[in-house]
């Protein structure tokens, strides 16, 4: 028993999952973290290269939204570690996109078909790693990362398994900002058992900010990520806005297969 669970977003029905390294009671639950996240607006073509068939991008204009998130997750149900995630807004091929995506963003989880497909998810766990691909599908490798976040000054980096420099750092001083709700997720993935839609409800307030001195900057190496944010076009990018906050909460949710 913790302190977290006399709280009723985390007092919640769960049952064992099994893994590659262990069962894991779902949903996964996130009492204590750190995030930020950067968002970019990319060009569209790139981005649908990298969804391919199963899934469209969705349209912000003439761009399509990539996100680069960084986590420290220091109290979880699986443990502490880092994570650190790219991602591309979609929705499954043939659905309807929204009118309005960028309120969509904002919009209650039962009623929003705007989600994410995870392009790369390093984690800095074997356990974190093996639920990731194994529960849902995701992209996931295990390596160090790096998280430093103070005040508006940020410092994270995703370095290669295999050593040597990092496969990418994203670091500087956000803008000027507000506070904002931080924004639950649907992230879409292909498993063995079909397209899943998982559903993460977050809690915790943030700042919005411009993107101030924060830039992207890709390593020489050649790791299978470093390709793929080069593929994106995110080399030396400076983010459209920034979204960060030390008081992350959340709901880490079995996905659901879609028909």
């Amino acid at each position: 028993m913790t302190s977290f669970d006399a709280d009723p977003f985390f007092q919640y029905p769960r049952n064992a999952v099994a893994t590659s390294a262990g069962e894991v009671a779902m949903p996964i639950l996130y009492y204590d973290a750190s995030q930020l996240m950067a968002f970019y607006w990319i060009d569209c073509g790139r981005a649908q290269a990298l969804l391919g068939e199963p899934y469209d991008v969705v349209r912000f204009g003439g761009k399509a939204l990539a996100v680069v998130a960084f986590y420290a997750y220091r109290h979880t149900s699986i443990g502490r570690y880092n994570e650190v995630g790219t991602a591309i807004a979609c929705v499954p091929r043939g659905t309807e996109p929204p009118a309005w995506p960028l309120l969509s963003l904002f919009k209650n989880l039962d009623r929003n078909r705007l989600g994410f497909h995870v392009v790369d998810l390093p984690v800095t766990t074997p356990a974190a790693c093996a639920a990731g691909r194994d529960i849902w599908g995701y992209p996931k490798f295990v390596t160090p990362i790096d998280f430093a976040l103070q005040g508006a000054s940020f410092s994270g980096a995703v370095h290669d398994p295999a050593g040597g420099a990092p496969i990418f750092s994203l670091s500087g001083t956000a803008g000027l900002g507000l506070p904002a709700p931080l924004i639950n997720l649907i992230l879409y993935s292909t498993h063995q058992r079909g397209m899943l839609r998982a559903l993460i409800n977050i809690r915790g307030k943030g700042r919005l900010c411009l993107p101030g001195s924060l830039r992207l900057r890709i390593g020489p190496g050649s790791h299978p990520m470093a390709e793929r944010l080069t593929a994106l076009g995110l080399q030396d990018a400076r983010p459209a806005f920034v979204l960060h906050t030390h008081g992350l909460q959340l709901r880490l949710n079995s996905g659901a297969v879609l028909p």
